[in-house]
């Protein structure tokens, strides 16, 4: 016995830390998604930048090299300028040649000088236009060598944060492979645990318990907790009776048909995972048998419409019927409702809402009831007041023939008395006025009472 309450109470405590790893897990899970999610966006904005900033580089590129070709080309120009002059000089000195001799010598010292001013001046020439040729050269590239400059250090910049985006997605994929590591051995260690048939059997009536606490039913369920015996036909104790309105009830049985179940959740190949989900489904269509076969409605008084098989999870329902589709039909024919968390939910609030109901028809009977009692008690109030009514007409009339006597008999003889001259009777006595006043009857209009149907 001890043995089972503590693999009861470890089973319980592998689930609910399952449960809440698997939530914990599931948040992380979503937080560390939308994470990934961040620096993919802020990667795909850097890899954008990058496009950028390369594009850019390469027209400048392209503008460095069509200035570099200018130069070039200036260079050809002054170095053909320069062959060119050297020829035309060669050619007059050949020219010259040709004359006499004499008048050559002559002048070939004022010629000589003239060509070397001309050729001076051709070559100061050329050369200016070369030196403000490479000043321009140098000025259009300047900017273009602080572009590419600043270029680099972006691409530079960008690609640090590309590495440390990179770093927090791998520590961020390593944190949920450990997460997942740690939820698959709690999975592990609960699926050992639920291995157990008495472990499943607690842990199907704590999950029911729960069912019942959060639909509002406790007053209307009566749990089975005392220690019942196996037979050979099966436990003949219900684990929860539902009271319905008109003394009614639901008889509702909780199974925990696992271990196929976890055979397939473990299979390593598609075909042992058939295998095992056909087993699986076996085994609920098994369940239902036997629980047909204890015939609960033969047992109980008033006898209850259908019996509820409980099972405690949506995934071991849907996977039966996956296999056997024709479970919920055999189980009605058999009156016998498979029923998961949610749907048991849904009955019993039902349920609830038929518990109201008849609450409120009992008010209004009570209420109705109180209506009749009070009705009868002011019918009863009307009687004495008319006996007070009664009682103020026998007074009115007794005063008014006292008055009577009065004026008719006592006032004359008053008279007399002051005709004798009494001297302590001087003042003559007033007369009183009769009471002439008609009492209303209650009306009792046809003494109605309230419709009975």
């Amino acid at each position: 016995m001890e043995y089972l309450v503590v693999a009861s109470a470890f089973a319980a405590g592998c689930l609910a830390g399952w449960f809440f790893a698997r939530a914990q897990f599931s948040g992380e899970l979503k937080a560390a998604g939308r994470t990934i999610s961040d620096l993919r966006t802020q990667e795909e904005r850097l890899r954008n930048e990058l496009d950028e900033a390369r594009s850019a580089m390469e027209d400048e590129r392209i503008e460095h090299a069509r200035l570099e070709t200018r130069l070039t080309e200036a260079q050809s120009s002054m170095i053909e300028q320069k062959a060119l002059v050297e020829d035309a000089g060669r050619r007059l000195s050949e020219t010259f040649k040709a004359l006499s001799l004499d008048a050559l010598n002559q002048n070939n010292t004022s010629f000589i000088q003239l060509a070397d001013r001309t050729m001076q001046a051709i070559l100061a020439e050329v050369k200016g236009d070369f030196q403000k040729s490479q000043g321009a050269v140098e000025a259009a590239i300047k900017p273009l060598e602080e572009s590419l400059r600043r270029y680099e250090t972006q691409i530079q910049a960008i690609e640090g944060s590309r590495q440390a985006a990179y770093g927090d997605i791998n520590r961020h994929i390593g944190e949920l492979v450990k997460m997942q590591d740690r939820l698959a051995d709690q999975t592990r260690i609960l699926a050992s645990a639920l291995k157990e048939p008495q472990a499943r059997g607690r842990w199907g009536e704590i999950t029911l318990k729960r069912v019942v606490e959060l639909s509002g039913m406790s007053a209307h369920c009566d749990f089975v907790e005392q220690p019942s015996a196996d037979t050979e036909a099966g436990r003949k104790r219900p684990d929860l009776i539902i009271k319905l309105p008109g003394d009614r009830q639901v008889v509702i049985d909780a199974k925990v048909p696992l271990r196929a179940y976890l055979e397939a959740y473990e299979a390593a190949d598609p075909g042992s995972r058939a295998t095992s989900l056909a087993r699986h489904a076996k085994s609920v269509r098994d369940h239902m048998y036997v629980l047909s076969s204890r015939e609960y409605w033969k047992q109980f008084t008033p006898t209850p419409d259908f019996v509820v098989l409980f099972l405690p999870g949506e995934a071991f329902f849907s996977a039966a019927l996956d296999q056997d589709t024709a479970l919920i039909e055999d189980g009605i024919d058999r009156k016998v409702l498979i029923a998961t968390p949610v749907t048991l939910i849904a009955l019993l609030r039902s349920v609830a809402m038929s518990w109201q109901q008849h609450s409120a028809t009992e008010n209004a009977h009570r209420i109705w009831e109180t209506g009749i009692e009070l009705f009868e008690r002011i019918k009863t109030f009307m009687k004495h007041f008319d006996k007070v009514r009664d009682g103020l007409i026998r007074a009115n009339e007794s005063y008014n023939a006292a008055l009577g006597s009065f004026e008719s008999r006592v006032l004359p003889a008053a008279n007399r008395l002051k005709e004798l001259s009494a001297p302590d009777h001087d003042q003559a006595l007033e007369c009183q006025r009769p009471v002439d006043v008609t009492l209303r009857r209650i009306t009792e209009q046809d003494e109605a009472q309230p419709d009975v149907e």
